[in-house]
């Protein structure tokens, strides 16, 4: 006789699951207020670390200090409120270090529409990858070594951008961001759906930076594109 047994724990796993992705999706909207209040204040005080610091190279060094400094830290709080807090510093901080970008293409004559079509841009990509992450049957371990091979050429070439300020190949590393960060939001949605990703916090912080990187870049495609000088 065949006994009718429901599985208890593969629900409570399915459940797990979606508590995560949920609590990604409700961390991730919240972090972009800090980052639009940071984006403001910075505007409003004219913050811009190249003419603070004087030098391309010293500004940079503290960028990817702050960056990595603090991705570093919310990582090792995970699983707190201290990390969540963390993020909020976090994206504050982005806020203000891509406020110079916003105020040149405010400086331009159609800005505010340059600007608003790179955020629904990216909010279209952001909804497009989540919605195939969730369809994709795709080795995702694959796609994260691609990945960490992208991130290392990207990073690569940011470096050598430093040294040749040309607008093609900026345009052109632009480009590659934003199919680079598409994939890491699909590659991350489809980790926590697998299980793979326990942490919403360390998620958060995966597609914000995503985000973030796809809206930057696209508004450089854009601002490089419009013909005003």
């Amino acid at each position: 006789m065949q006994n009718d047994v429901y599985d208890y724990t593969q629900t409570a796993g399915a459940v797990q699951k979606n508590t995560v992705l949920r609590k990604t999706y409700g961390l991730l909207g919240i972090s972009f207020i800090p980052c639009a209040i940071g984006a403001f204040l910075g505007s409003q005080a004219g913050i811009n670390l190249y003419a603070m610091f004087g030098n391309r190279w010293i500004a940079f060094g503290v960028v990817l200090a702050f960056f990595y400094g603090m991705c570093a830290l919310i990582e090792k709080n995970r699983y707190s409120n201290t990390g969540a807090a963390l993020l909020m510093v976090f994206t504050f901080g982005m806020g203000v270090l891509i406020s110079p970008l916003l105020q040149y293409g405010f400086s331009f004559s159609n800005g505010a529409q340059i600007v608003g079509l790179a955020a629904a841009m990216t909010a279209a990509v952001f909804f497009t990858m989540a919605a195939v992450a969730r369809r994709t049957k795709a080795d995702m371990n694959s796609l994260g070594r691609f990945l960490l091979v992208g991130a290392v050429v990207l990073m690569v070439g940011v470096v050598v951008n430093m040294f040749l300020q040309m607008p093609a190949f900026s345009l052109a590393l632009s480009a590659a961001f934003v199919i680079f960060s598409s994939l890491m939001i699909m590659w991350q949605i489809r980790t926590v759906i697998d299980g793979g990703e326990t942490s919403h916090i360390s998620a958060a912080l995966t597609i914000f930076i995503s985000v973030y990187n796809i809206f930057s870049s696209l508004l450089n495609i854009l601002l490089s594109l419009s013909g005003e000088d």
